[in-house]
């Protein structure tokens, strides 16, 4: 995975409808399926990966097959690097210094405000987590220098804000060494 450089989702409100959309987005374009499965309340998600123009249009084609059951939709070309790993869990960890999290009402939002926080400030992303089993909601977590973290979470709050989608954002200058275990184990 690491030629990735464009990320692409489309989210729609039924499961049905969102495992056949999935199979027209990889059939229209050369696209690979980073993660593709339902999330609460009944929605469901498909996350690809490939150039921009094979991710633009299985993303159009995801959005015309959902008809009605269209949600959300992005595509970031040049996605940060550790986007993909930090969705599915398999990011190299880093030492956790200080600590800014991040929660929305909007996966595709989550994933917006994560990259705009990576690429704001020098800073080394934690994990994201998007909408299983958390009520439809997401956060990410990310650690660096206490001045780092707040750019970066500040960058990715002005995104959600803009949107309406902000639920929270907290920053923890110096975690307690059993929260910094607990946040590379989840």
């Amino acid at each position: 995975m690491s030629n990735i450089t464009t990320l692409g989702l489309v989210e729609l409100n039924s499961i049905a409808k969102g495992i056949f959309a999935c199979d027209a987005m990889v059939k229209i374009s050369d696209v690979e399926i980073i993660e593709s499965y339902p999330v609460c309340p009944g929605k469901y998600v498909i996350m690809i990966s490939g150039d921009v123009a094979a991710v633009e249009a299985s993303v159009k084609t995801g959005m015309l097959t959902a008809k009605d059951n269209f949600v959300d939709k992005l595509v970031i070309p040049h996605v940060h690097s550790e986007i993909i790993p930090g969705i599915l869990g398999t990011l190299e960890m880093h030492d956790i210094q200080a600590v800014g999290i991040l929660e929305t009402f909007s996966v595709a939002s989550a994933i917006v405000a994560a990259d705009t926080s990576l690429k704001a400030s020098k800073v080394n992303l934690i994990e994201i987590r998007l909408a299983k089993g958390l009520g439809g909601k997401s956060f990410y977590t990310l650690t660096g220098s206490v001045a780092a973290v707040t750019s970066a979470i500040e960058a990715g709050a002005l995104i959600l804000e803009k949107e309406g989608v902000l639920v929270d954002k907290q920053i923890i200058p110096q975690p307690h060494e059993s929260l910094k275990q607990q946040l590379t184990e989840w």
